[in-house]
This record gives C-alpha cells, sequence and structure tokens, in this order.
C-alpha cells in the first residue's frame, strides 16, 4: 500500500522537486499540509537548493487509476503531475480533503482546518526568497489550484482542467484563490469561473494569463525545472500573484462588475449564502488590496464551513459515494462482467433516452419496437437525443457519429441471441411485460441481465411467469420528476413525450436499481457497473410498490390536495414550496405530468397503502372540465413561450366545485387558518413518515442512499441534504407532534409510523442505523 507522504529530492541543477504522495487522489490532508511545509521550510534552508518544483506522485505509477476508486474531484487537494517516477496520465490536484469538513461537521470544532493560507502559502511560498513552478496535469481543481497561483509560474499539460469548484460545496476558496485568480484572469472571468464551479482547459488558462506554458506531458517536469532555474537567472520574470493589479481593471468596472454578479446571485441562488459571501471577500481584496482579502477570506472560510448549507452539500457528496457500497454485493469478491451489447425494448420517451445513455457510453444497443412506425420515431428521437447532447458540448461530432453507429432497430428478436443485457421499457401492463419476459428469457444468452424500467410494478409478478428469476432487475431511469405509475387509464405514454423533451432518461442521473429476494448478487453488480458506464448514480432499493424514490414521495401530491380542499389558496402551496428550494411545486408537477398519471398514480398508491392515503376529486374535476396541464394547454397555470408559467384564475371555479364535494372544511366552508410553515410541514412532514416506513422495512441499505436519491431522483434541494437529513435537522419529536396532532385533526394521511415514533420518543435520529432488533428484512 502507497504512503501517505510528502518528499523531497534535490537534483544536480539543484531543483528541489516536492512530491505528495496520498493515494488516490494525493488528497491534501492535515498531514499532508504539515509535510509540505516542512519540506518547503528545509528546502528554502538549504544552500544546494536553488529553486523548487511542486508535484505529485502519479496514481498511475500506485496502480489506482483502472481500479474505480472513487475520487474527490474538485473537492479534494492534490499536488500532482508527470515526476520523475515516469508514466502519462496523472492529477495535478483536486481540491482539499473533503474529509476535514465531515469531521468538523460531526464535532463542531472548526480548530481541525489548517490556517496556512497566510503562513505557508505567503510567507513561505509566495514571499520566499526562492522561487517555485507547479507542475500541472489532469487536474487542478480547488486548494490545488489555488496552491498553484502562490507559486510563481505554472506549466501545464495540454488539456489539462483549471478550477475553483469550493461554492458547490457551500463554502469559498480558502487558500487564496479569491484573490489571486482575479489579480491572473481579471476579475469577470475570475468572478465567472468562482460563481460557476466550472473549470477551464489548460490552453484557455494559458490566454487567459492563469498558464505560463503548455508543454507535452513527457516534458513537463524537464521545462518546470528548466523554468525555476530561469526565474533565478533572471531570464523569466518572478512573479508574485498576490502583488499583481494589473488586470483588476479601474475600481468603478470592478464595482460594477461587483453590483451585476450579485443580482444574478440573489436571483439564481437565492438560499445559497456563498456566492454573496465570496464576492464581498473578491471585493474586499479589489478595494483594500490583496493582504486584506486574504484575512477576510480565512474568517468567511471558517464561517461558511459550519453553514447548514456546507453541511447539507457535504453529506449529500458523501451519500453519492455511498452508494458504490453495498453488502453482500461490493464486498464479496465478486468482479462486473462487462456489458458490451444491450437490447432495449420499447422505443417511446424512456427507452429512446435509455439507448441513447448506453450508445453515448460506447455500448451496442439494438432497439426493438412492435411496427416500423413506431421505430422509426424512437430512432428519430435517439438522434435528436444525440444532437442535443453534442448542442451542450456533452459529445463531440465525432463520438456521435461512433455513438450513432451503435445503435440499430430491429422488429423481432433475432439480435437478442448474443445480448448481455435486456431493458424493457414498454407501458406498465403487467401481461405485457410479463410476456415480453417469457419470450426473452428462451432467446437472451444464460448470462443475460433482465432488466425491466418499471417505476412501481412488483418484480415478482414481471418475472413470475419464468424460470431465471435470479436474473430479474428493476432499472428504473428518471424522466424530469414524474411518476408514471401502472395504469390502465394511461395505456399508451408516448403522448406524453411531445413536452418531456427537458430532461429525458439520457439526462436524469439517479438510476434506481430495484431487487428482489431472488436477485443475484452478480446481476446487480452488473447493472451498478452499467450505471456508472453510462454516468448515473446507481443507488440500490428493495422491492415494493413505487420502490424507494416514488414511494417515498408519494404523500407529496396527497398532502398538497387536501390543503388545498382545506381551504388553501393553491398558487401559494406551489409558491412556498418553490421557496424552499424544489424547482416546481406539487400542482405545476401535476400540469408536467399530466393527470391521467395523476390518477393512475393515486390509485396505484391507494391500493398498496390503504388506510393512510386521501383520495381529491380536484384531477378529476380537471379532466372533466377538459384540462390535462401542459400536455393540452390548460392546467392551474398559463404557460406561454419565454415566459414563467402563471396562475391561472379560470381554474378557481372548479377548485371551489371539488372543495364542495370532499367537504373537509371546518365548518363545512370555513377555510382553515395556515402560515407558510405549517403549509411546508405539511406537506413535508408526510413525506419524510413515509421515509421512515421505507426505512424500517429495510427498503434501502442506508438513510443517505433516501437522501441522494431525494436529490437526483426528486429534486429536493442538494443543499438541505436530502429528506432524512433535513428532517433530522428540524428534529424527529418535533416532526413526531405535529404529525400527530394533524392525524387527529386531518385523518390517517398524518399518522405518525412507528419508527418515527420509536426515534422521537428515545431520541434517535432518524438517519442513525438500525439496531440488532430492527435489522434490515429480506428485501435487502
Amino acid at each position: 500500500m502507497a504512503r501517505v507522504e510528502v518528499t523531497m529530492e534535490v537534483g544536480n541543477d539543484g531543483v528541489a522537486v516536492i512530491t505528495i504522495s496520498n493515494p488516490p487522489v494525493n488528497a491534501l490532508a492535515i498531514s499532508i499540509i504539515a509535510g509540505l511545509k516542512e519540506k518547503y521550510v528545509e528546502a528554502m534552508r538549504r544552500n544546494d537548493v536553488k529553486a523548487i518544483v511542486v508535484t505529485g506522485e502519479l496514481a498511475i505509477r500506485l496502480g489506482l487509476v483502472d481500479r474505480g476508486i472513487p475520487v474527490l474531484v474538485g473537492y479534494c487537494f492534490w499536488i500532482s503531475s508527470y515526476s520523475a517516477f515516469g508514466g502519462k496520465g496523472g492529477k495535478f490536484s483536486g481540491g482539499f480533503d473533503i474529509n476535514v469538513f465531515q469531521k468538523i461537521h460531526r464535532t463542531g470544532d472548526i480548530s481541525q482546518l489548517p490556517d496556512e493560507s497566510i503562513d505557508l502559502l505567503v510567507n513561505i511560498v509566495e514571499d520566499g526568497k526562492k522561487p517555485t513552478v507547479a507542475a500541472v496535469e489532469g487536474l487542478a481543481l480547488g486548494g490545488g489550484l489555488e496552491l498553484t497561483m502562490a507559486c510563481h509560474a505554472r506549466i501545464a499539460a495540454p488539456k489539462t482542467q483549471l478550477g475553483l469548484p469550493e461554492l458547490s460545496l457551500g463554502v469559498i476558496p480558502g487558500f487564496g484563490g479569491t484573490q489571486r485568480l482575479p489579480r491572473l484572469v481579471g476579475l469577470s472571468k475570475a468572478v465567472e469561473m468562482m460563481m460557476s464551479s466550472k473549470s477551464i482547459s489548460s490552453e484557455e488558462g494559458y490566454k487567459l494569463g492563469l498558464v505560463d506554458a503548455v508543454v507535452p506531458s513527457e516534458e513537463l517536469l524537464k521545462v518546470s525545472r528548466r523554468w525555476a532555474l530561469d526565474i533565478v537567472e533572471k531570464r523569466k520574470p518572478w512573479v508574485r500573484s498576490l502583488h499583481q493589479t494589473d488586470k483588476l481593471g479601474s475600481l468603478s468596472e470592478a464595482l460594477e462588475i461587483f453590483k451585476i454578479s450579485r443580482q444574478q446571485a440573489r436571483k439564481t441562488v437565492p438560499h445559497l449564502p456563498q456566492h454573496l459571501a465570496c464576492l464581498d471577500v473578491i471585493e474586499e481584496g479589489i478595494i483594500r488590496g490583496g493582504y486584506s482579502g486574504l484575512l477576510k477570506e480565512t474568517k468567511v472560510f471558517h464561517e461558511l464551513v459550519l453553514s447548514d448549507t456546507a453541511k447539507g452539500l457535504v453529506h449529500v457528496f458523501f451519500a453519492q459515494r455511498a452508494t458504490s457500497k453495498v453488502p453482500n454485493v461490493t464486498d464479496i469478491g465478486l468482479k462486473p462482467r462487462l456489458v458490451k451489447k444491450a437490447a432495449v425494448i420499447g422505443g417511446g420517451l424512456m427507452g429512446s433516452g435509455i439507448a441513447t445513455a448506453l450508445i453515448s457510453s460506447s455500448i451496442y444497443v439494438v432497439l426493438k419496437e412492435v411496427n416500423s412506425e413506431y421505430l422509426l420515431k424512437g430512432i428519430k428521437m435517439i438522434e435528436a437525443n444525440v444532437r442535443g447532447l453534442v448542442t451542450r458540448g456533452k459529445l463531440t461530432q465525432d463520438k456521435a457519429h461512433k455513438a450513432l453507429s451503435m445503435l440499430k432497430g430491429v422488429l423481432d428478436y433475432s439480435e437478442f441471441k448474443d445480448v448481455d443485457m435486456v431493458i424493457e421499457a414498454v407501458i406498465e401492463n403487467v401481461p405485457l411485460k410479463q410476456k415480453i419476459f417469457s419470450e426473452i428469457e428462451k432467446i437472451c444468452p444464460p448470462h443475460c441481465i433482465l432488466a425491466t424500467n418499471t417505476s412501481s410494478i412488483d418484480l415478482n409478478l414481471v418475472g413470475e411467469k419464468i424460470g431465471s428469476q435470479d436474473r430479474i432487475i428493476g432499472a428504473h431511469f428518471f424522466s424530469d420528476e414524474i411518476l408514471i405509475s401502472t395504469t390502465k387509464e394511461v395505456n399508451d405514454l408516448r403522448h406524453l413525450e411531445k413536452f418531456l423533451y427537458s430532461s429525458p432518461a439520457h439526462v436524469m442521473p439517479l438510476l434506481e436499481i430495484i431487487r428482489t429476494e431472488k436477485t443475484s448478487a452478480q446481476v446487480i453488480l452488473d447493472l451498478m457497473t452499467v450505471g456508472k458506464a453510462i454516468k448515473k448514480v446507481p443507488v440500490v432499493v428493495g422491492n415494493c410498490t413505487g420502490f424507494a424514490v416514488n414511494r417515498t414521495f408519494f404523500p407529496y401530491a396527497q398532502g398538497a390536495n387536501l390543503l388545498v380542499h382545506l381551504g388553501v389558496d393553491l398558487f401559494r402551496i406551489d409558491r412556498v414550496i418553490c421557496n424552499f428550494g424544489l424547482p416546481m411545486g406539487p400542482f405545476q408537477l401535476q400540469d408536467l405530468s399530466g393527470y391521467g398519471v395523476a390518477v393512475a398514480v393515486g390509485k396505484e398508491f391507494a391500493a398498496a397503502f390503504q388506510g393512510r392515503t386521501w383520495e381529491s376529486p380536484l384531477v378529476n374535476l380537471m379532466l372533466k372540465n377538459g384540462r390535462n396541464g401542459r400536455q393540452n394547454g390548460k392546467g392551474y397555470f398559463i404557460y406561454e413561450k419565454g415566459s414563467k408559467p402563471r396562475p391561472d384564475p379560470s381554474v378557481l371555479p372548479i377548485i371551489e366545485e371539488s372543495r364542495r364535494l370532499a367537504n373537509i372544511m371546518p365548518g363545512g366552508k370555513q377555510p382553515i387558518s395556515v402560515t407558510d410553515q405549517e403549509i411546508l410541514e405539511m406537506i413535508l412532514f408526510p413525506i419524510v413518515n413515509e421515509a421512515c416506513r421505507v426505512l424500517d422495512e429495510g427498503v434501502v441499505v442506508r438513510a443517505s442512499d433516501l437522501d441522494i436519491t431525494s436529490v437526483l431522483g426528486m429534486s429536493f434541494p442538494s443543499y438541505r441534504g436530502g429528506i432524512v437529513f433535513w428532517a433530522d435537522t428540524v428534529g424527529a419529536l418535533y416532526i413526531y407532534t405535529c404529525l400527530k396532532k394533524w392525524s387527529a385533526m386531518y385523518g390517517n394521511l398524518f399518522n405518525p409510523s412507528s419508527y418515527l415514533e420509536e426515534r422521537a420518543t428515545k431520541g434517535i435520529p432518524l438517519s442513525a442505523p438500525a439496531s440488532a432488533s430492527l435489522a434490515l428484512n429480506s428485501r435487502l
């Protein structure tokens, strides 16, 4: 096992090469920072050292690059490049070690943060008596880029990524990035890079002045050493970036940039404090000087690390990493089998999106449809999807041509004889799915994964009539926030496609993998590997109605509808939910998905969870009045091209009629009086309650799996940490007390689960692992 250390070698040329080794990503852990400081002090003291090159041991040399080891790209601090050890494909730096944040959040002890922005990067590196050159390859992100900017020159290999993504974790750059980046690339570009957390290439960095030279990887260390000596011999400039002012422009220009940037931040990220805080820190340096800016940067960084936003975002980061660990699947020595060729049955919205994701990741796809018309439509949708990826810069034109060359449309099963995986993506009809799986079992090879894209149908029913039930697995791809369930009313979902192109299955990041009691560990591992290959976050869950995501969130619409019939303004409800941070409220979501889907979903969950649902007459009345949301342009909201949805006043009489039919308002016609906070809680607390049942039944491996699925599958605000994490910040006892009160007033929808009651009364966090007496049931 590679050692975690900082080493220094002094060559005959008098250049000290300081190398960091902290595999797999050379993260700047506390011990590494101390090691860096120690080696720098030694290099400055030694008479045989003229100059310094800072680099890092290659991940490829350590044999880690191709092992699928998770990396903290963008959030840990690497220093690495092509070094004296040889090899290609190194990484310079991906950012500060986020594990330190996690420890601080557990303990509240901010003293664990290294306070080296001034002492190490200014006093020793930047203002030191010997020049430092950073040799950069692969990545220089976060704290890694900040270290390079404290150096006196930066030499980069081609296509190296450079950026400061700290705001995406709820903090700001803490090692001088807020002050040095504007002085190297100009204020406007620096603000853009920090606000967006997006990286640039070394080629662009060279044009901007962030990089001094771009050289081939094999020459990187040699050129860096020579450059360092040239600085000593005054053939190259000795540049201290914190002292540069020529790219900052006039004060009036700077103030205008800050004004516009603050307006944009308040509009686009109103709930996030780090963007405005970052602008304040940058401005401090512009007005009062770089050193003053550094002092404020450190102060604000420490404050933000302890903010609820940072806690939530860091939790989501680790929650996503945790999904790759599934007991009795990933820890029993199995190796994933390679899926080279897949078949997708059904070329509608979901099937075409799934096929797009597969071919874009170099997996051959056979697309099967029932007739030539549907097949042609499916292929055209895939072609449109691929063109969209090119337009958004996700695929090059060459890769797009290659992807489309890996697609073949068929009308029978003749091409299924050598596929490694089949994903069925037809309408939600149990007999049809059973028929398909009976047919493909006879044709596909015995190792073939037999997957269904159902969003809620019991997998035991799907595979009931075949012998290979160990190969049956759910592959639930997501499209927008739509909950599609079993339905007779919605017997052909293709009519939804005309307004659902915005976030099809190849774009949405979540892949819910559903296992039955009989699904083999090998099949689960294989599908997890496919999910990662097509750039999804695969989360393994158990088999139940709605699985994890749709099951947890089915009370979302229920609570909202109940409030409307208690007299609360429908449009106020949506505003409250949006103000909380979700992209749309429950009624705009209904407009998006179509009311037929809403009716079907309601029936599915009412049948599965009898006694704790509430049936609203409103959706049926909307359909009766010729409304079906965005599908026919008549919903709760008015949708006009180029403008935001706005409330449709003509829907108010329908709402009043629905209230009359439901007749649940106190006194028959007296609307309840509630605050915005109560509206929020009456909608979200039942979701938390259902999440507790999901945890209690062992549908997910761990509570954080529900957090990441709520963020990626239902757009729950990531800065709130996910549904269970957020609930723990609110407090189980408070949630239980509210639900208990509302259940007495408004019915079983609010009836607290036994899991919630136990956790609330015993003071145990909802996210705490189950005890031995609450062992995971056989679903997992």
